[in-house]
Parts: C-alpha cells; structure tokens; sequence
C-alpha cells in the first residue's frame, strides 16, 4: 500500500478530531459566539454521521463535488424534528458550514476539496419583517408597568427598538454599563466587533424606571422573576436568557394583536428602517447595527429609500 492510499484510509474518528480542531479555531481565533459553534457542530456533526454511513473509511481528502452533490440530496430529504424536509435556506446552512470547514483545514495543509468548488443554490429573497412606529407603541404600551415584571419588559422592548441589539448581545448587559448622562455604551458584537450603543431618551426612562423598582444587588440588567433566587458570583443565575427574552416579545406581540409575527430580530431591521426612512445616512446605520460589511446592510434600502419614494409621489399619475 502506497503512502497516498494511506492517508485516505483515516480511521473514522480523524474527521470528528479535525471538526473539534475546527470547532476549538471558531472560539479560539475567531470569537465566535457559543451560539454559532453550536450550530456549526450541529452541521458539521450531522455530515460526519451521513460521511461515516456513506462513505466508509474514506477519508475528507477523498471528498470530491459527486460526494458532495449526494449529501445535498440527503439534505434535501431530510426529515426534521417536526415532521418536515428542511427548507432550501436551512439546507444551505449546512453547506456553508461545510465549506468554512473544508477552507479551514486547507489553511492547515489539508488535502481536501477545494470549498470555492461547492456553489450555493440561490434561495428566495425572505420579505424584511418590520415593524411602524404605531406598531412599536403598541408593542411597548401593553406592558403593565405597574409591577416590576412588566416595567422590565417595557424596559427590554424599548432598549430593542432603541439600539437594534442583537439578543445575544442584549442578555450580556450589566447594570452599570449603560451611561444614563451621555444615553450610550459599549457591546462586543459578532466576531468580537466593538462598537458604541446610543440609547433614545424613551428607552433611557424605562430602564431607569426599571432599575429604581430593583432592591436586589444582582450584576445583571434584566433578571427573571420566576424560579429559585440563586444569589452566588453577582446573581449570574438570574440573568435573562436569549429564550426567555424571545418569549417575552412574543408574549407582547400577541397582547398587542400585532399583524406582524415579530421577534427580537424584527425590532432590530424596526431600529435600522426607522433610521433609514427618517435620513440616516447607510454607512451610519451599518455601523450601528454593527455589521461587518455595509452589503449586509443594503438589505434595507429597498424599503427606506426616500428619494425613491418623493419620484414616485411627483412624478406617478395615480398621485396627481
């Protein structure tokens, strides 16, 4: 057996050993959130398993595009958890997964398949969920703020709208981050980008309000209300969590009989099209919202572009 063959019959626990490798790079090198590597292990896992069934003892140096091309079949028809094939978007999570991998081990002189080789399928344009700003007043208002539960809720909904954070973003803030004198503070973004939060004098009165009702001395900002009271290491075990914040939005959209299924996410494309609707310039928002790439950004012009819009109002018939 020549040296060639021997480094493509791999044992079967070599690719699981470069995905941990690849796994230790995304946190280690690249910052990325614990949420991103559970998601990349998630779909690195579940080629591994369909690669281990499929393929023997091949190893991911034999990986060429026919393989590749059966394993998007597979996804294709793969079932999930409900009952359901997974949607062309979800599939190209997976691929894309695959091909930070194969680029990955590549960078540590790996033979593998080239990833630029691997194309992803166009998908449809998803319609950008946002909401008007009578929709967020009526989203913010049906807080009961006359319990401490409700003023903090009404504190999370209006800081959202204020500042377009992501959720993973927001759970991490601390009481004493925000500067209530200059209406700003810090966050490290996605990929470990720092950038700056202002925060609109609404949202600055309903955190404050919120804080004043506090009588514990727990280090996190927006605590839950339900469970064991865990006092230990500043009262980490009652911060909020990522879910429980999704639940809440939920929670408000329904009270309010919004027509738009929102999440925390539709507040944050709400923040960016209120700026953009009402002048601010593209590069500004992009900052704000901390995206990496200003196309990311783009995503929003379509729906925000106010000389569009006065052309259309001056110039089409149906207005005159």
């Amino acid at each position: 057996m020549d040296e060639q063959t021997k480094n493509h019959l791999l044992p079967r626990s070599e690719l699981a050993n470069l995905i941990n490798q690849f796994l230790e790079y995304l946190e280690i090198e690249k910052n990325c959130s614990k949420l991103t590597i559970r998601d990349y292990r998630h779909y690195l896992e579940t080629f591994a398993k369909w690669h281990s069934e499929t393929q023997g003892d091949k190893s991911i140096g034999k990986l060429d595009l026919a393989t590749v091309r059966k394993y998007r079949v597979y996804l294709a028809n793969r079932i999930d958890e409900k009952g359901l094939t997974l949607k062309r978007v979800t599939q190209n999570y997976y691929i894309i997964a695959l091909r930070s991998f194969l680029r990955f081990l590549i960078k540590n002189d790996h033979e593998t398949l080239e990833p630029s080789k691997i194309d992803l399928p166009k998908t449809e344009s998803r319609s950008l969920k946002f909401l008007e700003k009578e929709q967020v007043d009526r989203l913010v208002t049906a807080c009961d703020t006359s319990k401490e539960e409700g003023l903090r809720d009404r504190a999370i909904l209006e800081l959202l709208f204020s500042t377009g954070l992501r959720v993973s973003e927001l759970v991490k803030l601390n009481k004493n981050q925000i500067n209530f004198e200059r209406r700003e503070f810090g966050v490290i973004g996605k990929g470990g980008k720092a950038r700056i939060v202002f925060v609109s004098d609404r949202a600055a009165k309903w955190v404050q309000e919120y804080l004043k009702k506090r009588k514990d001395v727990f280090k996190p900002l927006f605590i839950r209300y339900s469970g064991k009271v865990i006092e230990e290491n500043g009262g980490e075990k009652m911060r909020l969590t990522a879910r429980s914040i999704e639940r809440i939005v939920k929670k408000y959209v329904r009270l309010a009989r919004l027509p738009v299924d929102a999440t925390v996410h539709t507040l944050r494309h709400s923040f960016a099209t209120d700026l953009l609707t009402n002048g601010a310039d593209l590069r500004s928002v992009q900052e704000m919202l901390g995206h990496k790439n200003i196309s990311t950004t783009q995503i929003y012009t379509h729906i925000t572009n106010k000389q569009l819009r006065e052309v259309h109002k001056s110039f089409h018939s149906g207005n005159k």
